[in-house]
Parts: C-alpha cells; sequence; structure tokens
C-alpha cells in the first residue's frame, strides 16, 4: 500500500475494522458473542446491570439459581467481550463492582424486552405447552 497517499493507512484500518460479521457462517468468530450474550445467566445479569452497578454477592443473591462458578465464568466473558466493567478496589476486605459498558447498555436494553416479552406472555406459553402435551394423550385414546 503507498504510504505517500494521505490517509491511506487510515482508511486501510478502518476498512479491516468495518469487516461484517456473519453468524450464519460456522467458522465466523462472533458465535462467541452470541452464545456469551445469549446464555441464561448473561441475559439476567445484563438486565440487573440496567439498574445500576453491583457486587458479585448481590448478583449472586439476585440471580436465583446461579453458581458461583457459572456467574463467575458468566462476568468474565461479558466483560472479555466489552459488556461489562470489572472495577476492583485495592481495599481489605477485596471489593469489586460490575457494571455496564455503553456497549453493554445497548445489548442490555434490547434484551429487557425479550424478558419482558416472556414475562408477559408466560401464560400464552404455558398453554401452548399444555396443548402440545395434551396431543399426544389425544391421539392416544382414538
Amino acid at each position: 500500500m503507498p504510504t505517500d497517499t494521505p490517509g491511506a493507512s487510515l482508511r486501510a484500518a478502518l476498512a479491516r475494522q468495518n469487516q461484517e460479521a456473519h453468524l450464519l457462517a460456522a467458522t465466523c468468530p462472533s458465535r462467541a458473542v452470541l452464545s456469551h450474550l445469549t446464555s441464561r445467566w448473561a441475559v439476567l445479569v445484563l438486565v440487573l446491570l440496567l439498574s445500576g452497578t453491583r457486587r458479585f454477592s448481590e448478583l449472586r443473591r439476585e440471580v436465583g439459581g446461579v453458581s458461583e462458578k457459572m456467574l463467575a465464568q458468566t462476568l468474565e466473558a461479558l466483560a472479555g467481550d466489552g459488556f461489562v466493567l470489572r472495577q476492583a478496589y485495592l481495599v481489605i476486605p477485596p471489593k469489586v463492582e460490575y457494571s455496564l459498558t455503553p456497549l453493554g447498555r445497548e445489548a442490555a436494553e434490547r434484551l429487557a424486552v425479550l424478558v419482558d416479552w416472556i414475562e408477559d406472555n408466560y401464560p400464552r406459553i404455558e398453554q401452548a405447552r399444555a396443548a402440545l402435551d395434551a396431543a399426544p394423550a389425544a391421539q392416544n385414546a382414538a
């Protein structure tokens, strides 16, 4: 690439940055991000962090059923992808807080819509499940 063309290096760097993700491609590295972002625990953590910064122990209490190990792995993955900021304070006892980055806030706001939809429509989902469960029984009786 010619270095005497003004801005050529910058344009090349920007072109490399703007490569598109192709989630449907088996080898696309963005699939790891999808996996991190849409895991059961990540969705719940991100939605909780929408309301503010939390310590690890607070998250553990508020996210029912998550193990300490799974929460730690989830937070590590979300921090690695740039969705969560981990702030460690050099105090005794140690203090670590988690909050959303601007990118994390964008993702969490979208996930919150899905969480709200599931909660609002859960009775309909239960009805669909019950109807599906009843269908084999009706077929066996016939």
